[in-house]
């Protein structure tokens, strides 16, 4: 909805809120006309209602007020005297039309300095459970979110299990789009698996006409800086859930698409390029801080069958095995192409006059029909630098290379992004660019060739139509050889460069799909650990972000726990004995 759609919509919502309880306004001593002007109304409800006047904030506020508006519309009756469950219930279920009846058709009298105290245990214990609901949606939209991290792409400097802060502060807090959703819940319900928003599943499009708010972001007091830790939805998420098989394509609103969590390594205004797996930022190459730990794909040979037993000890955490196909094998063209129509996408990873070592998840039964069979002395490995050293001087290893992919690889960015495989480019995920990172205001030249790296950005991202007639280009009917963007853009990678689903794949990330800062990890959960080991101790209360290698202030929350829960045993020690 636009501003102006949600302007309409909000003097309806206050004319319905004036005609159903403008007698009752009068009842209590105010005037009629105070039930229909807007805002205003909300204040004198509150002091109608014996409630605090910054309630009112509460009703403005998306998602709290789907929390508030029942809360009101059961505060109102009992204040008038309807008090009974059969009420309360009516108020709910009629989303507040029962409060019409009782206007037009009831002799109430207000209750002026009526208790607050719930007469019941069962109200007492709902009332709290509002109340904590709706601090912890405050907290959780706009002060800080839980995360966990689901996946590898930025091992090393985040772990598969680790619980994170994010920050919606940092970057300034951005107030719901989806205003009719369930509070602290993403995309979907857990358990029923239904999605936590409007949606009208025979209408993938639908949400877009269900009370959208229009983007807005509270002023911040940090901008994003290249390698920062960012946050944000995934631009080109289309899955109902992203862990599970996807069944068809889905639309989803902005801030309901997969939280993702990546580094930015460029922003608006940047010219970036790729070059044998090394991200240059306007002709330089960029510097990673000190705690992040890049990782590469490496080629391993050795002396030596691989065992589970080198794996181990070599610390070798992700690692493919690679099938040794005979060169003349690999060279015929009818084995190739019922590989490749077979889906399988095969990566070579080093030949010889003999044979050919590829990558690719061919199924067993293709495998023995060709004859092919696992390298049992090579293998490819994602590691750090440091790490390969290390492997180097290991006696039982041969050789370690690192890995560099050539030639076009499938599903680089642009092509693909709108469901039809191309190569607009000879790129791949080692090699790629350049190109520009759009900044807000920055005007761009616009024709056939660079149009693939925009189109995206000028339909789905701002919301133009786009036509193209021969070798021209028309925007909203109009003839362009420009483009001027309407926000800001970032580039988001991660560390694990060999297996991340980052910007080289799915493009650039808008300014409004940011959710935050991941700032503080509280919890890290190994998985395969034993015992008290599943929990990695030393990363602890570690920040995320900082000079230097992450520091565990785990010791010192459990002093202040221990000093916190003395002081006040020694507290009320005294006050029992004064009294």
């Amino acid at each position: 909805m636009s501003l102006f759609q949600w302007f309409i919509f909000f003097l309806i919502v206050q004319v319905i809120h004036g005609l159903g309880t403008w007698k009752l306004y009068e009842k209590a001593g105010r005037k009629s006309w105070e039930a229909f002007v807007p805002v205003y109304n909300s204040i004198v409800l509150m002091k109608i209602i014996n409630r605090p006047t910054w309630w009112t904030l509460l009703l403005f506020i998306p998602i709290i007020n789907l929390i508030m508006f029942p809360v009101v519309w059961v505060e109102t009756l009992r204040s008038f005297g309807k008090n009974s469950t059969a009420d309360t219930w009516l108020g709910i279920f009629t989303f507040g039309f029962y409060i019409y009846y009782i206007n037009y058709t009831q002799d109430v009298k207000h209750i002026k300095e009526r208790s607050l105290i719930a007469r019941t245990k069962t109200g007492d214990t709902v009332s709290s459970l509002l109340f904590a609901v709706v601090v912890a949606t405050l907290v959780h939209t706009y002060v800080m979110q839980p995360y966990t991290i689901p996946s590898s792409s930025l091992e090393k400097s985040l772990l598969i299990g680790d619980f994170l802060f994010v920050s919606k502060f940092h970057y300034g807090a951005r107030t719901p789009m989806t205003t009719v959703a369930a509070p602290m819940v993403h995309d979907t319900l857990p358990l029923i698996h239904t999605k936590s928003y409007l949606y009208d599943d025979n209408n993938p499009e639908s949400w877009k006409n269900k009370l959208q708010l229009p983007y807005f972001r509270f002023p911040g007091f940090e901008k994003i800086e290249n390698n920062d830790i960012v946050v944000f939805n995934w631009p080109r998420d289309t899955l109902f859930h992203m862990y599970k098989p996807a069944d068809r394509r889905y639309s989803k609103p902005v801030d309901k698409k997969t939280n993702y969590v990546k580094r930015c390594v460029g922003i608006p205004g940047d010219n970036l390029q790729i070059k044998n797996g090394d991200v240059y930022i306007n002709g330089k190459m960029l510097i990673l801080p000190e705690r992040a730990k890049p990782q590469f794909a490496y080629n391993i040979k050795l002396k030596e069958p691989l065992s589970q037993e080198f794996v181990e000890q070599a610390n070798i955490n992700e690692f493919n095995r690679v099938i040794k196909i005979q060169s003349k094998l690999w060279d015929n063209e009818q084995v190739k192409k019922y590989l490749v129509d077979g889906g399988y996408k095969l990566t070579a990873v080093s030949r010889d006059s003999a044979e050919v070592n590829i990558i690719g998840g061919v199924d067993a039964d293709l495998a023995g029909r060709l004859g092919l069979a696992y390298s049992e002395t090579f293998f490819q490995a994602n590691m750090t630098q440091a790490k390969a050293e290390e492997l180097k001087k290991d006696s039982r290893v041969v050789s370690v290379d690192r890995f560099i992919k050539t030639g076009t690889e499938d599903g680089i960015y642009p092509d693909a992004t709108d469901g039809v495989p191309s190569k607009t480019n000879n790129w791949n995920s080692d090699n790629f660019g350049p190109i520009y990172i759009p900044k807000a205001g920055a005007k761009v030249n616009l024709d056939l060739k660079t149009l693939p790296l925009y189109k995206i950005v000028i339909t789905e991202y701002e919301g133009n139509k786009l036509e193209v007639k021969g070798s021209d280009i028309f925007i909203n009917g109009q003839k362009a050889t420009t483009y001027t963007f309407k926000q800001n853009y970032y580039w988001m990678m991660g560390d694990n460069r060999n297996n991340s689903l980052d910007a080289r794949y799915f493009g650039y990330t808008p300014e409004d799909h940011i959710v935050g800062k991941p700032v503080f990890i509280w919890m890290s959960w190994d998985s395969n650990g034993k015992g008290l080991n599943k929990i990695r101790w030393d990363r602890l209360f570690t920040t995320v972000n900082g000079e230097g290698q992450p520091q565990s202030y785990f010791k010192y929350f459990l002093i202040l726990l221990a000093l916190y829960f003395v002081g006040d045993y020694f507290w009320k020690k005294k006050k029992a004995n004064k009294a």
